[in-house]
Order: C-alpha cells, then sequence, then structure tokens
C-alpha cells in the first residue's frame, strides 16, 4: 500500500528547493491504530513525507528522467513535536548534493512555525529498464502518472484558471 503524504506543492525551484504540505485529517486510515485515544501521525510517515517531497524536487528538477525515484538513506532525524488531525504539516526540501544516481538533501516538516521532524536524505534515483530493459514500457507509463500527479499538486500562480478568467 502506498500513502500519498502530499497534498499540495506551494513553493518549487528546480535544482533547490520545494515546500508541500500534508493537511492530516481523521480520514487516514493509520491513525484508527496510531493510535485509538491520542491519534498522531507515526514518525515514519513525516520522514515518508518529506521523502515524497524530495522526490518531486528530483523529479521536477530532472525533467521526469527516471521513473523510480526512492528513499536510500536517512540521516541524524530528529522529532519535535506530534502532528495531530487538524494540523498542517509543512514539508521542506533542500537539495545539498547530487551525483549521477543520488541526491542528498536536507529536510524539515514543520506545525505552525514548530519543527516536527527534521533530517537529511539520500534518494536515489534510476529506470526499471537499467537492470532489465523488458521494463522500458512500465517506465514510460510511471513517468507519465507520476507528470499527471504532479499536475494535480503544483499549479504555480497565474496557471490557476486566471487566463480563462481573462477571456470571460
Amino acid at each position: 500500500m502506498r500513502f500519498s503524504l502530499i497534498d499540495r506543492i506551494d513553493l518549487l525551484e528546480p535544482g533547490k528547493r520545494i515546500t508541500a504540505v500534508k493537511n492530516l485529517t481523521m480520514a487516514e486510515e493509520y491513525l484508527a491504530d496510531h493510535f485509538p485515544q491520542f491519534p498522531v501521525m507515526p514518525g515514519v510517515l513525516m520522514v515518508e513525507a518529506m521523502a515524497q517531497a524530495g522526490a518531486w524536487l528530483i523529479r521536477a528538477s530532472e525533467d521526469f528522467a527516471h521513473s523510480m525515484v526512492v528513499l536510500k538513506e536517512v540521516r541524524g532525524v530528529k522529532y519535535g513535536q506530534f502532528v495531530e488531525p487538524g494540523q498542517t504539516l509543512e514539508v521542506s526540501v533542500e537539495i545539498i548534493r547530487q551525483s549521477d544516481e543520488e541526491t542528498e538533501v536536507k529536510a524539515r516538516g514543520m506545525v505552525a512555525g514548530r519543527t516536527t521532524v527534521n533530517g537529511r536524505l539520500v534518494l536515489s534515483r534510476y529506470d526499471l529498464a537499467d537492470t532489465d530493459p523488458a521494463q522500458a514500457p512500465t517506465d514510460a507509463v510511471v513517468r507519465k502518472e507520476m507528470r499527471s500527479l504532479f499536475a494535480l499538486l503544483y499549479r504555480p500562480s497565474g496557471s490557476n484558471g486566471a487566463n480563462a478568467e481573462s477571456t470571460a
């Protein structure tokens, strides 16, 4: 099962940084178990939200060149406070260094100006066809799906129907 932990991308500077948000609601299935009397976002899902934001930054920076962007390593993660239903986790990710296959980022999650989680992540990027050329069609489908989802998450200012209003 995959949880989509980014609801919206607010700021994007390809090759540099991204800011995204996750609105935590009681509709999140995992909250029933974590914890029934005190529902909070699990720490591992806070890290996953940072990894997903980092993956969107990499995809946008490289024009979706790779079908796979995955979390490889987590370093120095520290937690500050709980994230409860009704709160918005604002995630910011900044690229520290890149190689041909990996990107290291500095990431932070905040609620109402207070740090809830921070650390460094290493994300790996590749295509399935790198190890099995028969997977090239799958890579193409994944890239297309990621572009479609990205279009829903990121709507730069001026592209939210402004043209439709000016022609009305």
